[in-house]
């Protein structure tokens, strides 16, 4: 099990940090884990899970059959 911090999760999904908070009130991205009394960090799992997602998510609306089956939705 891998823990990353807010930069490693910027860096590897693209997003923002507000971007990636908003998400994670709309129940769209994984919820960070606390770590320590002012730290937070994300399972690398999770956030690989997510980038997996996104990409069924394109290939969904590629082929025109858009769906939110993810366990975040």
């Amino acid at each position: 099990m891998r823990f990353l911090r807010l930069d490693e999760v910027r860096e590897k999904t693209g997003l923002s940090k507000s971007a990636i908070y908003n998400q994670i009130k709309k129940g769209e991205f994984p919820v960070s884990v606390p770590i320590g009394s002012r730290t937070v960090a994300w399972l690398e799992s999770d956030i690989n899970e997510w980038l997996e997602w996104r990409v069924q998510v394109r290939d969904r609306a590629v082929k025109g059959f858009f769906s939110c089956n993810w366990r975040f939705c």
